[in-house]
This record gives C-alpha cells, structure tokens and sequence, in this order.
C-alpha cells in the first residue's frame, strides 16, 4: 500500500487518535475508541498507558502507521481488538486469541479468581472442561503450580491454540481432545483417566447462549467467534449441564467442588438440574450483578 494514501493528517501520534475517534464514533462509544487505541499503542509500539500520555506528540514510522490504517479498517469491520493485536489478559497471563477460541471474557476471569480465593490449602489436580484459549487451565496452573491440571475440549485447532498459551505462560497442562457431551452415566470416564479419589476442582465454561438470542450478539462476537463455543439449542438449554454434572458425580473428590459459567436466564435451572443429579449448589452474581455461575459440591448422600 502507498502510505500517502492513508487518511492521517500526520504521523503524529495524537492525530492517529484523534481520526480514531473521528472515524469510529458512529460504530462505538468515545472510552471505547480510547481503550482501542491505548491497546494497539501498546502492542505497536510498546507504550503503556503512562507513556502514551507523555509521549502524544512524537511520530511514528511508515511501518507503524500502515499498522495503524489496517487497524482502523479493522475495526471498521467490527474486529474484535484482541484478534487485531493477537492477544488479551486474563488473571495475568497473557493469552493468544484467534478465530478458533472464545475471547477470555471479564465475567469468566470473575469466576477464576473466585474459586481460588475459595481455595487456601492444596489443590492436587484440576479439570478444565471446553477449554477453549486454555485461559482457565492456565490461570489455575498459575495459581497452585503443584496441581495437575488437565483441559479438555473438541476442537482440534482451538487445543492448539491453549497448547500455544500454555508454553508461552510457562506452565505444563495436560490437553486431550474429546466431546463433553459423550460424557454420561454410561460412559464416565471417556478418554480421561480420573485421578485417584477424583477432582478436587471440575470448572467448565461451556456453550450456553441459545440460538434464538443470535440477533441480541454484537458484530464483533458473530462474526468472529466460533458459533462451536458460542451456541446451545433452543429446545436444549441445558445440554452441557447434563453431561458435566453427570460426569462429576462420576469423577470429582468427595469434598471436590464443581463450577460452571452459565447464561443468566437459566441460573434456577442449572440449580434444579444439579440438585437432582447430587450436588449442593450456590449461585453467583458478576460484578454487573448478573447471575453468571454456579458452584457445587457433592451431598453427603452422594460421597
């Protein structure tokens, strides 16, 4: 591309921002764009928030400012800013995002740090069930380095993604490919080999926005995220539940807890679900006091 033809004024670093703003503001609010910015500042040139402050005034490179451009075509589009500059944060790992993985969501990173602040002994060994990016594995990894954590998902291209994450994040996870919904009371163990007297943790953030609420997703998740990890069934909300709670029963530690990310219409009903299958359950509220996930622990009369 011939960088005369880019639509910056000049290379000056406050002028990129200021075309962001001017040429974003009918797509999203004015924070956003700024958050945007701040980001690729950050992944382009190295600045943090400080910096970019300090530093409005200088110029960048030809290199730099076709970044820029192809950037704000990007978004223009609707891109999610994690696929633009590769990567997002999440309970302080950096994770590799693409179009094969969920894009770690604050709501889930509320989640993590729940359950390990619930945890202040020892935790031998942990399953992350769809794990996707491998954000969760990775951050319980992080979080007790002595435990043996193991992730699971479907896809082929989305472990490579986690394995990728995993290496980056210096941490070793076990990843095995294979389908939560083969997992039942008549096939609990599937391919994982379950660890003596099970789980002391069994955490899953599974697909559970149903297809009629396809027209309420935004752009930038419909048309870049895998529908895979994204849907559930109308006539089936509860789907993955099923398989999950089953396969706990089966396989997590007498005072093992459970936990699962849920879509917020359906808080009671994953209550009632694991009530029935066994479990003691508690539901949880984000920090938009939205109803997001459920943890649970087996009856005395199911140990």
């Amino acid at each position: 591309m011939n960088t005369s033809n880019l639509i910056f004024p000049t290379n000056r670093v406050v002028d990129i921002e200021n075309c962001f703003l001017n040429v974003l503001k009918p797509l999203y609010p004015e924070q956003e764009i700024r958050t945007f910015f701040g980001l690729l500042c950050e992944a382009f040139l190295g600045w943090n928030k400080v910096a970019l402050l300090l530093h409005r005034n200088e110029t960048v490179n030809q290199s730099d400012l076709l970044r820029f451009h192809w950037a704000l075509d990007d978004l223009k589009q609707y891109r999610p800013i994690q696929h633009i500059v590769g990567y997002t944060d999440f309970c302080g790992c950096r994770i590799v995002v693409n179009k094969n993985v969920l894009i770690p969501r604050s709501e889930t990173e509320e989640m993590v740090c729940s359950l390990t602040s619930m945890y202040t002994g020892p935790m031998r060994c942990a399953l992350d069930l769809c794990t996707g990016s491998g954000c969760i594995a990775i951050s319980l990894k992080k979080k007790f380095p002595q435990c043996s954590v193991t992730a699971v998902d479907i896809s082929s291209d989305a472990l490579k993604t986690a394995r990728t994450n995993a290496t980056s994040n210096n941490v070793e996870v076990m990843f095995v490919q294979d389908d939560v919904l083969c997992f039942d009371r008549n096939n609990p163990y599937c391919g994982l080999e379950p660890p003596d007297n099970g789980w002391d943790l069994i955490v899953c953030n599974p697909p559970y926005v149903t297809e009629s609420e396809k027209s309420s997703i935004n752009r930038n998740v419909l048309d870049y995220e895998p529908h895979l990890a994204l849907f559930v069934p109308d006539s089936d909300p509860m789907l993955f539940y099923r398989h999950i709670a089953s396969f706990a029963l089966h396989n997590i530690s007498a005072t093992g807890l459970l936990a699962v990310e849920i879509n917020e219409r359906f808080g009671q009903s994953v209550l009632n679900l694991l009530d029935t299958q066994g479990f003691d359950a508690v539901l949880h509220k984000d920090f938009r006091m939205k109803e997001r996930f459920v943890t649970a622990s087996l009856k005395a009369s199911s140990r």
